[in-house]
């Protein structure tokens, strides 16, 4: 028997179906929106991490207001970790994400859920993700390299998967040693532990490593600085969704613009005052001396001081490309992402180089230097 319901039923599904369709490509048409328009961003972004701070001053300022269509807002939001910024970012929580060499590259491996490209460098440093920190009753070293030495079969932490954790696995390497133990611990147990004499080093990243040091929790004793080699250093990348990228060019070239304004106001030694004040605007329990110190503090080279605290190079030269490398190299052995190389787009700072052209200027565009205690203002 014939069914007359099939027929009605079938057009009633099939037109339920266009009209999803219609709406869902209407969804996508839509996006955010075209060249021109008014434009809303959530940027994640890690003022408890001092490699990121141009992201720190692009709050502070609103200075993204110059760059950005009239009626664009912008929502800037704290992960503690890049790692929380990645998942919000494949959720398109996050549509930027200032974060730290490895979180970045990991975004870019997950295109199967969401296409993240990196666009610009925050910075490069020897001393920002890459602090070894000592019990206070720990031997005085004449460098930093023997302070390592010193951690042969000894309790040592950092919380793993970061920066910290591939710069003290090449750092054990480079001294010929194995800890007893190597610990994956938050910032926060590393700092309980020390305070406990649970703990014998840890490697911790800025303005963390300042807290502990000046609080006299735990003593500076090497960093990347007292290493040979690139992987002795470590990076901030800025990443970015490619819908972005291809369907909003205005707002990535708006975007780097404001954050070249940044990194050369970070430069400028004359405004540390001002952005150690933005730091203690945007965290909690960090007061601005500490937070001062993490950039412009001045350290012997005993311990891991030296004269760049972080160099700004705004695009992927050689030396962050070369660092992207070394991370992704760590991350595939680590079995973290699925090749030692990442796809060659997973880099696209062509916007960022013609934003530096613009306005006459090469990488690296400057670095912040060690300033004296007596320069805190």
């Amino acid at each position: 028997m014939y069914n007359f319901n099939k027929p009605i039923l079938s057009v009633g599904v099939g037109a339920a179906m266009l009209f999803a369709g219609a709406m869902q490509t209407a969804v996508a048409e839509v996006g955010f929106g075209k060249p021109g328009e008014a434009v809303n961003l959530v940027v994640g972004y890690q003022p408890y991490y001092t490699e990121s701070w141009s992201g720190v001053v692009i709050n502070g300022q609103q200075s993204w207001k110059k760059y950005l269509p009239a009626g664009s807002d912008v929502k800037f939001e704290i992960g503690l970790q890049g790692s929380v910024i990645v998942g919000k970012m494949l959720g398109e929580k996050n549509h930027l994400g200032y974060m730290g060499d490895m979180p970045a590259i990991v975004s870019t491996t997950k295109k199967d859920k969401v296409d993240i490209r990196m666009i610009a460098v925050l910075g490069t440093s020897r001393q920002q993700c890459n602090v070894f920190l000592v019990k206070n009753d720990a031997p005085e070293f004449a460098n930093g390299f023997d302070a390592v030495k010193w951690m042969d079969g000894k309790l040592v932490a950092a919380p793993h998967g970061a920066c910290t954790d591939r710069f003290a696995r090449w750092a054990f390497e480079q001294a010929g040693i194995k800890p007893k133990k190597y610990l994956n611990m938050n910032i926060e147990v590393i700092t309980s532990s020390f305070k406990n004499n649970k703990l014998d080093a840890a490697v911790i990243w800025e303005p963390t490593a300042s807290k502990i040091q000046l609080e006299g929790i735990a003593r500076r004793a090497a960093s990347g600085e007292s290493f040979d080699g690139v992987e002795g250093g470590d990076a901030g990348f800025l990443a970015m969704l490619y819908e972005i990228i291809r369907d909003r060019p205005d707002v990535q070239r708006g975007w780097l613009e404001a954050e070249l304004d940044a990194q050369l106001f970070l430069k400028d030694l004359g405004n540390a005052t001002a952005v150690s004040q933005m730091a203690d605007d945007q965290t909690e329990g960090m007061d601005r001396r500490t937070l001062w110190a993490s950039l412009y503090g001045q350290n012997s080279p005993a311990i891991g001081g030296g004269e760049e605290k972080l160099t700004l190079r705004y695009v992927f030269d050689d030396t962050a490309r070369q660092l992207v490398s070394a991370a992704t190299r760590f991350l595939n052995g680590r079995k973290v992402v699925p090749n030692a190389i990442l796809r060659p787009e997973a880099i696209m700072d062509d916007v960022a180089k013609e934003v530096l052209t613009s306005r006459g200027l090469s990488a690296p565009i400057g670095f912040v230097g060690e300033q004296p205690d007596s320069a805190y203002q």
